[in-house]
Order: structure tokens, then sequence, then C-alpha cells
């Protein structure tokens, strides 16, 4: 039986510089997201890291991701979904494109 690996993007958002430089959060959601790859035999193509707050859906790191993904039948994945969004209408938007 030939299984079709599962196409992973990752997307991963820290809402300070601070944040980002320091690592803080950002090993903490590879490690979900490598442990979701890895439950479901996927492959993480790809990573986009966002530094920017949850409350902004102008986020050019996430569009690029959503486009990847698209582009090479994938998925999106994200540590939590607090990481890709706070907005419950902006994240309807993403189910619905």
């Amino acid at each position: 039986m030939n299984v079709k690996q599962i196409k992973l993007i990752a997307y991963r958002r820290v809402s300070t510089a601070r944040q980002g430089d320091s690592g803080l959060g950002l090993e903490a959601q590879d490690e979900a997201i490598s442990k979701y790859a890895s439950n479901i035999d996927g492959t993480i193509i790809k990573i986009y890291t966002e530094i920017e707050s949850g409350k902004r859906n102008d986020r050019p790191e996430l569009a690029k991701a959503l486009d990847h993904a698209k582009g090479i039948g994938g998925r999106v994945v994200v540590a939590k979904l607090d990481r890709l969004t706070r907005n419950t209408r902006f994240l309807l938007g993403l189910v619905e494109s």
C-alpha cells in the first residue's frame, strides 16, 4: 500500500522581538509542532516565523505560509490556536478560504 506523506507548513508566532530573540516560546511551539508531525507521519516542509501581535490580521509570514500550503497541497500547522489568531472572525475567514 502506498501511503501519501502529509506535507506540513509550520507557522509559529511570538508577540515581541524580545521573545523572538530569546527563543522564549519558540522552542515550545517547535516541540508541539514536531510531536504532531510525528504522530500523523507528516513532514514539515518549511517553518514560517512571525513577530507580531495576535490581534493583527495583516501578517505577511502567515500569508506566505497559507499560500505555500495551498501551492503544495499541504496543511498549515500551529502549536496552539492562539498562535494563529485571537480573532474568531479572522479564524473563520481562514477556514473558509
